[in-house]
């Protein structure tokens, strides 16, 4: 009996120290990402990049002396109530914080459901700078707001480009969308480009036939297009202008960094399209030389855009607060978010110095010629 005692014994002790070892329960973190429909081609990279911070947090030992990330993720299929649910789905998880979306039309219907309860939302993507203040002291911004890119994007086309006269098209059924359109007149005016004509579309639109008559007959020419669109729109509209034989510059914000403006029109038409969007492509800084590498060894591809590395550097400001809280309570956690300084992203530093709570980046400006995609300058917001 008694060998038989000392061998279970043993062998308990073999499978105790076989088994992985975690010191306390698991970090639970919540995704909203819209992996179908419109927005799919910019939040399915965003949930990767997501999901390879947790899986590098995780390898190298964790948070907090030893606990896990536990990341749980819900589709919000490009559709505001599918978000709303998706918010109360992962809050009933007991997560810790939110992160996800690309655009505020699918962060206002959830965010505020986190700060209800007291716990951050980190949006990964949408851009509109008055979410913070909307939604409250809860809410925090990893990408710059689409003022600085519209300004961006308004004053390389300016400058760069030499362009007067300008067409501006704007998807009306998006804030995103809407918001980027007005900030670029607004600084388009300010330059004294003269915006000749205006015209609108919806999400979900196929056919720009009409749209494109118009710009045709306009007067006097325009030396550019400005669109105001989400990704799938952005190959659509980009590959019809072309295919009417109109070569003038397309411009637009980073609803425009996604394959679909290759891959839509065929990389012959994909041609003279220049946009603004979040500093990472041909970057030398060791955060980005790593994450595309452990990117590339993650899904066996390149990040199919800049919101790739957004996602990723959603989780890991969060895990940067955590460690600096020593908590992954919900109140501590957003006490240290707020006082995030010098934190070096993948797509920038990050330092929630605004009053706005938008943190000031540097925006890349794209062009893409003949389906290639070359970072033509980086452009800084005056901070003054």
């Amino acid at each position: 009996m008694k060998k038989c005692f000392m061998i279970i014994i043993l062998g308990l002790m073999s499978i105790i120290l076989a088994a992985p070892c975690f010191s306390a329960e698991s970090i639970k973190i919540g995704a909203l990402y819209s992996l179908t429909g419109g927005m799919s081609s910019i939040d399915t990279p965003s949930l990767r990049g997501a999901k390879l911070a947790v899986k590098v947090i995780n390898e190298s030992g964790g948070l907090l002396g030893g606990r896990m990330i536990e990341l749980f993720s819900v589709d919000a299929k490009t559709d505001q109530k599918a978000a709303a649910l998706g918010a109360k789905k992962l809050l009933s998880k007991g997560v810790i914080a939110g992160i996800g979306h690309s655009d505020p039309s699918f962060v206002l219907p959830s965010a505020p459901l986190f700060q209800k309860k007291g716990i951050p939302f980190v949006t990964s993507g949408a851009t509109l700078p008055t979410l913070p203040k909307m939604i409250g002291d809860c809410m925090f911004m990893v990408p710059f707001g689409d003022d600085d890119q519209s300004f961006a994007i308004a004053d390389y086309s300016y400058k760069s480009l030499g362009v007067r006269n300008v067409v501006v098209w704007t998807d009306n059924s998006m804030d995103f969308t809407k918001t980027l359109s007005r900030f670029y007149k607004q600084r388009a005016k300010e330059l004294g480009i003269n915006i000749v004509l205006e015209d609108f579309f919806m999400m979900g639109d196929k056919d720009f036939s009409a749209q494109i008559a118009r710009l045709k007959n306009t007067s006097p020419k325009p030396d550019a297009i400005f669109i105001s669109s989400i990704p799938n729109e952005a190959g659509l509209t980009t590959k019809q202008i072309r295919e009417n034989g109109l070569t003038l510059p397309i411009i637009s914000g980073d609803g425009f960094d996604t394959e679909l403006i290759v891959t839509v029109p065929g990389k012959e038409l994909a041609n003279d399209v220049y946009f603004s969007t979040h500093t990472y492509r041909a970057d030398s800084r060791p955060e980005v030389t790593k994450f595309i590498e452990d990117y590339e060894k993650e899904y066996g591809v390149p990040p199919e855009n800049a919101f790739a590395p957004l996602g990723y550097d959603a989780i890991a400001l969060i895990a940067d607060a955590i460690t600096r809280a020593g908590s992954a309570e919900p109140k501590a956690l957003k006490e240290s978010l707020a006082k995030t300084m010098g934190f070096k992203a993948v797509t920038g530093e990050i330092s929630y110095t605004r009053p706005s709570g938008v943190p000031v980046k540097g925006v890349s400006i794209i062009s893409v010629k003949k389906g290639k995609y070359t970072v033509e300058e980086v452009w800084f917001p005056d901070t003054k």
